[in-house]
């Protein structure tokens, strides 16, 4: 059985392991959602889980590129549209809360 996934595995190339490696940015938002939450005792969702997707993302977005996958493309970019502006929205609301003066 090893032999056949051995031999499976050794006609991957190099754009497949890029696919992994994507996989694994992307499945790495949900770990670190998962930490926060259980840090926090309530569901919380840190600029970590963005940046993961923004990442994990845009390296998924190459992978459909590169392997001509249509379906991949589309829902890849329009995610990352949503990613990128919930990154802004992280940031853009954390600065005008600094902004605020104290009381």
């Amino acid at each position: 059985m090893m032999g056949a996934i051995g031999r499976y595995m050794a006609s991957w190339d190099a754009w497949t392991w890029f696919g992994f490696l994507a996989q694994a940015f992307f499945f790495g938002r949900f770990v670190v959602q998962w930490w926060a939450t259980e840090k926090h005792r309530r569901v919380v969702i840190p600029a970590a889980f963005w940046w993961l997707s923004l990442v994990g993302g845009t390296l998924i977005f190459v992978y459909a590129l590169v392997r001509r996958d249509p379906v991949f493309v589309v829902g890849s970019a329009l995610a990352l549209v949503i990613y990128a502006r919930n990154v802004y929205f992280h940031y853009g609301v954390a600065r005008s809360q600094s902004d605020q003066p104290s009381t």
